[in-house]
Order: C-alpha cells, then structure tokens, then sequence
C-alpha cells in the first residue's frame, strides 16, 4: 500500500491531524517556555500528569474528556507546588521541580500499572511513549479545542506573555501581574501536555516543546516571527516524522522527536546570523582581512618606494612565511600590492588603504593617553586590535575632539585625512 492510500485510511487521518495539530501547539508553546527557562517544567509537568489520568480512571472509568480533566489538574497542582516550594521553602529551584515531578510520576506510575494488574486495558506504554495510530475521534476534537484555546490565549495575551517574559519587572509597573502570567502559562502549559499524551507521550512531549522553539530561536530574534517558524517546524516534523514512521514501520513518536532534531542541527550549521558554518566563514573573512591590512601597515612604515621581503612581514607579525606568501599572492590580485622578487611594494591604492590603518592605530593610541588617562605602554596592543574596526565617521569625530593631532604619543606622525 503506498503512503497516499495509507493516509486515505481513516486511522491514518486522524493520526496525521492530531500530530500535526500537537505540534503547532507545542511550536507555540514551547516558545514561551525556552525564552522564560522553563523547560526543566515543562519536562516535569509533562511527567505529573500521570496521577490525574489515575484517578479520573477511578471516578468515571476510561474516559478521554477525563483523562483530559484530571491530568490538567494534575498538572496545575504540580505547578502550584513547584511554585510554592521555590518561594517558601529554602530549596534551589532545580531540586523543586525534580521533586514534584518524580513524586507525581511515581503515584501515576504505581497507580496505572496497579490499576492494569487487575485486567483493566490502560497501558502505561500508552501514556508514556505515545499511541498515535490509536487515537480517537474524540482525540481529535480534544486536540483541536486547545488548539484553538491556544492560539487565542496567545493573541488576546500576547502583549502580557511578551512584556512578562523580557521585562518582569517593567510588567509589574504597569500592572501587568508576573504571578498570575506564569499561573495562566502553566495552565496552558498542562493543557497541551495533555492533548499531547496521546501522539508523542509523556516522555517525547518536551521534546516537541523545546527542539521547534530552539530552531525558531536561531532563525530569528523577532517574537511574533519565532513564534510562527517554531509553529511551522513543529507541523512539518511531526508530518515527516509520522510518515517516516508508517514507511519503515517504526514507532511515531520517536521518529518525530528525531525530524525536529534533525530541523534544530540543520540550523545549528546553517542559519544565516546564528549558525556554525555561517560564523566560520564571516569570522574566517574577518581574520583575512585583518591580516591584510596587518601587510599593508608594515610596508606602509617603510620609506616611500621602498619594498619589504616576506620574511620580515611575516616575522613583525609573528606568522608563518607560507601563510604570508599566500595572502600576497592573492592580495596582488587587488592591485592593493605588487611582488619584487621576494618582497613586497605597495600601490598607490595599497598605500591609501594602509594610511587609513596607520591613521586608525595613532589617533586611537592618542585618544587613549588623552581622554582616557592611559599611560603610552598601555595603549599599543589595544590600538592594534581596534583599528581595524573603526570606521571613517568615527575617525573623524575623534580626531576634531583631540584637536587634529600632527603625532601620537610615540611621537609617531598620524597621517591626515
């Protein structure tokens, strides 16, 4: 049976709309929990809510509304703890939540697995990792509703969960409760947890609510954008990861976690401002570029027309003569220099790129004996690692505040604009 035919089934349906609907609302989510440090809960909470769907058993029997019922109150319960213990009890915040959720996890654990000992089908397997392919119609529209609450809570609350989240104590100023916003995201926080149980389990859960948000974090640093890419990354793996399951016949929930994974190492080597590779390459292009005008400077000291070898270049700086040479050869390529033999002559255009260099280090040298009280041995090695970063505006302005100076503080001449 091909794939197509396999998701016309109704099972299958049901299987795709609830994992990817569990995955846009742990996108969503999950945003607010990694920006706030909240994961360590959110994984606890995802384990605490084990108890509720224990007793609510007990109350009215194998019910999904129920199960929903008690394992939000549950969850909320733990999250009062947790919260109570940090604020009143000298326990560190970590060692808190660590012990509600074991605590939690170990009555929900005793009770389902006591409850099934006695012929009753509630698998605890279920409940921990998850039974997507099994879920009802009654799954569904559970899902859908807090889908739906969700998304409304975050748009009606959204100035609240932002100002909370970055400026707490700002929030409080303007009468915006920390408090309660915390009390409500954690109601939310149990809500989805909740819906989740059913495709990923309690286990995986965290991993769906913090691996989208992280990857949304690399990709952008606007809130609303983060909030809409994480949403996005969540749907898409947990569409991959249920195909990838049903393909190669494989369970759901793990497959899901490992597409998400795979989305946040992607990201981790490619975003554009934030990714491994992309850094490489600026910082790679940043090191060349110094080195260059490191090149030019040193010729720039000799005498007008007169070359400097390789060797020397490469021992002033402290570098290998191979590498030097490398840099040379293509630097000559921007007529920024030229060869004689084994030295080095600089072009007109080589020797105004490297007065500007010159100009850089010995006003920046001057600025710091004179404005900032420095002595003259001090002030070297700092000049030589930020005149490569300052720009001509700046130059300017530092050079009309120290009067124009004609030398720097070795009585070195600064070459004028």
């Amino acid at each position: 049976m091909s794939i197509i035919e396999t998701f016309s089934q109704p099972w299958a349906m049901r299987a795709l709309y609830s994992s990817v609907m569990v995955g846009i609302l742990c996108g969503i989510l999950g945003c607010f929990i990694v920006l706030r440090n909240m994961s360590l809960i959110g994984d606890a909470l995802s384990h605490a809510v084990l108890p509720g769907i224990f007793f609510s058993f007990l109350l009215v029997g194998y019910s999904t509304i129920g199960f929903f019922i008690g394992s939000s109150i549950a969850g909320f319960v733990s999250a009062l703890a947790i919260s109570w213990i940090q604020t009143n009890v000298n326990t560190k915040n970590d060692a808190a939540i660590g012990i509600i959720f074991t605590t939690m996890f170990a009555i929900g654990v005793m009770g389902i697995s006591w409850i099934s000992s006695d012929g009753v089908h509630l698998d605890l397997k279920d409940f921990l990792q998850g039974n997507v392919l099994g879920v009802s119609n009654e799954d569904v529209y559970l899902t859908t509703a807090v889908l739906v609450y969700t998304i409304l809570s975050v748009i009606l609350f959204y100035r609240h969960l932002f100002i909370t989240t970055f400026q707490p104590q700002i929030a409080e100023t303007v009468g915006i409760s920390s408090k309660m916003v915390h009390y409500f995201l954690m109601l939310l926080l149990s809500f989805v947890v909740v819906a989740s149980i059913r495709t990923v389990g309690v286990i995986l859960v965290v991993a769906m609510l913090i691996t989208p948000a992280s990857t949304a974090l690399l990709l952008s640093n606007r809130l609303k954008k983060v909030i809409f890419i994480s949403a996005m990354i969540g749907a898409l793996s947990a569409f991959v990861g249920l195909t990838i399951a049903i393909v190669f016949d494989l369970t759901p929930a793990p497959a899901m976690a490992l597409v998400a994974t795979s989305f946040y190492v992607l990201a981790v080597l490619f975003s554009p401002e934030n990714g491994l590779l992309p850094t490489w390459r600026i910082n790679r292009f940043e090191s060349n570029r110094i080195m260059r005008e490191d090149i030019l400077k040193q010729v720039f000291k000799k005498p007008l027309g007169e070359s400097m070898p390789v060797n020397e270049i490469a021992n002033r700086l402290n570098l290998d003569e191979s590498k030097v040479k490398k840099m040379v050869k293509t630097m000559s390529k921007s007529i920024l220099l030229e060869m004689v033999g084994n030295a080095i002559l600089l072009t007109d255009e080589g020797r105004a790129k490297a007065k500007k260099i010159v100009r850089a280090h010995r006003l920046w040298e001057t600025y710091q004996v004179n404005q900032m009280g420095l002595a003259t041995d001090q002030i070297h090695e700092e000049a030589d690692n930020i005149e490569h970063f300052l720009t001509e505006e700046l130059l300017d302005e530092i050079d009309k505040e120290l009067g124009f100076p004609t030398s720097d503080p070795h009585d070195s001449p600064i070459p004028q604009k």
